[in-house]
């Protein structure tokens, strides 16, 4: 970290030279190819729902953290969402609803039961500042928890993208080859859940599925090729990060909710272009 600050700081602008934003910048460039390398394969596998219903249903997991008395409910979130999302694909291979209704129904119970753990004696304020989220309060350890997040992503794509696209695209064809469908699209909810849950601290549980999506669908409309809308994905979603966190820093505004407009702006270039 000695070594990034030392190279942050020399950077000519203002905003460079506070440790708080030198941190948030380095978080940037660890979340842009990990929300890139996730994002695709959630809009792939059309999973955007799900995303966004793991994002929501955070608050039971700190719910049952802060009943438990632990110090840092970031255990708790990741084992009730892990248990989510097993529970989404078990539902999705044994009931006869369909995926979007399933994941609405558990999203809804998820939610509610969050916000009434959360509220017994009006102490739900406490825990709001999930919904917004500050990666400008971020710190070196925590730093650490996306280095190691985004090399289990990057050796997850290496060794399961093949399957895990062919699957999206078809599911009933992927089966046929002999595709381990329902383990594959049960890891995969695991993994996106992971994510979604370790990252909510400093996104906020409101803007975390747009800042995972909107890069990667803009991505997808300027791409013409699966490397490119990789590559593309993750450029846009830096270029997102880095103007978002500038502009926050100036405009005093939430930095997660601030990334997400730009990415936005993006999405609407890439329909221009697309046009064109």
């Amino acid at each position: 970290m000695t070594f990034w600050h030392h190279i942050a700081g020399h950077l000519p602008f203002e905003w460079a030279q506070f440790v708080f934003m030198q941190n948030a910048l380095l978080a940037i460039l660890l979340i842009a190819p990990l929300f890139a390398l996730i994002g695709c394969l959630v809009i792939s596998n059309q999973m955007t729902f799900f995303s966004d219903a793991i994002g929501h249903a955070a608050l039971t997991g700190i719910a049952i953290g802060v009943l438990a008395g632990l110090a840092d409910p970031l255990w708790a979130m990741l084992g009730f969402a892990a248990v989510l999302a097993v529970l989404v694909s078990v539902l999705r291979r044994y009931s006869s609803a369909s995926t979007d209704t399933i994941i609405g129904l558990i999203m809804a119970l998820a939610v509610a039961l969050g916000v009434v753990l959360l509220s017994r004696g009006g102490g739900f304020a406490r825990y709001s500042s999930y919904l917004i989220g500050d990666l400008l309060t971020i710190r070196p350890f925590e730093i650490l928890r996306l280095v190691l997040l985004l090399a289990l992503v990057a050796g997850v794509w290496l060794v399961f993208f093949n399957q895990l696209f062919f699957t999206g695209l078809n599911r009933s064809l992927a089966r046929a080859r002999g595709f381990p469908v329902w383990r594959l699209e049960t890891f995969f909810a695991v993994l996106v859940a992971m994510v979604v849950t370790i990252t909510i601290p400093w996104v906020g549980l409101l803007v975390i599925n747009a800042l995972l999506i909107v890069p990667a669908a803009a991505a997808r409309n300027l791409a013409r090729s699966m490397s490119a809308y990789v590559l593309l994905a993750i450029i846009i979603s830096a270029l997102s990060g880095i103007l978002g966190l500038i502009s926050s820093f100036y405009w005093s505004t939430a930095t997660g909710a601030t990334i997400v407009l730009w990415a936005i702006g993006f999405f609407i270039l890439s329909l221009v272009f697309r046009q064109r």
